[in-house]
């Protein structure tokens, strides 16, 4: 997208094409303005036209611009913190009550794609979070505890089991979440704007949000050539928010992460990796993710941005550490290289924020934007609708607060992946 091959890579090479829109130009009048055109804000439209509420969204610049269309594309439940954590982070009620929503998140996403028919190259044989060492291993033995105790089906699998999964020996375990799966992120974007659009919502692109204003008991949001006057306002714009939202952004660390995809791999090299198409990621601190589309493309990601000199060191890192993990693939070409921003609160853990009367959104989704998009815009649907209050959220209301000393530790991040992958993985 804006012909920068960086951003959207393979992604945006094979998604399903989106449906034509255009750019704000008008007056509009609607029940819900929705800002930001991702996972939340079309998933938001899509349960709102649903219910027979007129929605508008508009989109900065293209559906799944933001993080929507750059991420690896694993459809994950639950977040990164310990499940036994959250309650403490977010209290009793709110804890088990966002655990919930969210150890249900993906199984939400694979219905909507049946029922409105999205071509996303779903895969749902699950995920395998794997364990690098034994202290690796003791971490999800852990969360295998916590989260089996609630109920979720998650499967603690041994070395031997792990390596007959993903094809390499490295791994001294792996926790298998069966509910989960991958997908093509930006044909899963565009598959629910399509589906909200048939539904009756209006969809707008290259129509950014510059101000907004009181209108009578509701809001008028000011795009550069026109306008919409709404009673409620849901705020979808996340870690890539500018403009009005800026605070948004500034509540949350930048944390880059970048794929690099192959050529699609011969038949005898895709019957040795990962023969299940389960989606990968392991135990460390700078974790590495893996999986495979439907042409056979191996991606393979980690934490760094691909940009000034980190282009080289993280290109040069990955090629090392797929040598170690499949030797097999030694000679294999990267056809695809691209990275996006995850945003990052402070505690690890989603915002629920009122910015205004009749202004609310969900944000901060910490790399698990998928699942949690999905049902947080349906949470967002049912709140406006009036269907739920704010004793029935799954996150406790909370005033945007800007981190502390973001920028430097935005630096650190991408220059502490540089060093880290400049000596990580030699062989």
């Amino acid at each position: 997208m804006l012909n920068n091959p960086r951003s959207h890579g393979l992604w945006e090479h094979s998604a399903t094409p989106a449906r034509e829109t255009e750019a704000l130009e008008a007056a509009v009048v609607a029940d819900v303005a929705i800002v930001g055109g991702g996972f939340t804000g079309q998933s938001a439209a899509l349960h709102l036209a649903q219910r027979g509420m007129t929605a508008v969204v508009l989109e900065a610049v293209e559906i799944g611009f933001g993080g929507a269309g750059r991420n690896v594309g694993l459809i994950n439940g639950g977040m990164w913190v310990m499940p036994d954590d959250i309650p403490g982070v977010l209290g009793t009620k709110y804890g088990e009550r966002c655990l919930g929503l969210l150890s249900d998140a993906p199984t939400l996403v694979r219905r909507i794609i049946e029922e409105e028919g999205i071509s996303c190259e779903i895969e749902k044989n699950g995920t395998l979070h794997l364990a690098v060492g034994s202290q690796g291993l003791k971490e999800l033995e852990e969360r295998h505890r916590q989260w089996t105790a609630r109920g979720a089906p998650l499967q603690l699998l041994d070395a031997e089991e792990a390596r007959r999964r993903t094809g390499s020996p490295a791994y001294a375990g792996a926790l298998f979440d069966p509910r989960a799966g991958t997908l093509q992120p930006l044909s899963y974007v565009r598959g629910l704007a399509a589906a909200a659009m048939d539904a009756g919502a209006q969809v707008f692109t290259r129509s950014p949000v510059v101000s907004y204003e009181r209108q009578g008991d509701g809001w008028q949001v000011t795009t550069p050539r026109g306008s919409v006057t709404a009673r409620w306002v849901i705020v979808a714009t996340d870690a890539y928010s500018t403009g009005p939202w800026q605070a948004v952004r500034e509540e949350q660390v930048h944390l880059p992460y970048f794929n690099l995809a192959t050529k699609p791999l011969s038949s005898n090299l895709r019957k040795s990796i990962l023969a299940n198409c389960e989606g990968c990621w392991d135990t460390k601190e700078i974790l590495s993710s893996f999986r495979m589309d439907q042409r056979g493309r191996l991606i393979f990601g980690s934490v760094g941005a691909l940009r000034n000199t980190g282009n080289a060191i993280h290109q040069a890192w990955a090629r090392r550490s797929l040598k170690r993990l499949f030797p097999q693939l030694a000679e294999v070409e990267f056809e695809f290289a691209w990275f996006g921003q995850i945003g990052m609160t402070s505690d690890a853990v989603p915002r629920f924020h009122k910015y205004e009367d009749n202004m609310v959104g969900f944000s901060g989704y910490n790399g698990r934007g998928i699942a949690p998009g999905t049902a947080f815009g349906r949470v967002l649907a049912s709140y406006v609708c009036g269907e739920i209050n704010d004793d029935d959220l799954p996150l406790p209301v909370t005033e945007v607060r800007p981190q502390t000393l973001r920028i430097a530790k935005e630096g650190f991040y991408e220059l502490g992946a540089q060093i880290a992958h400049l000596a990580g993985a030699r062989i």
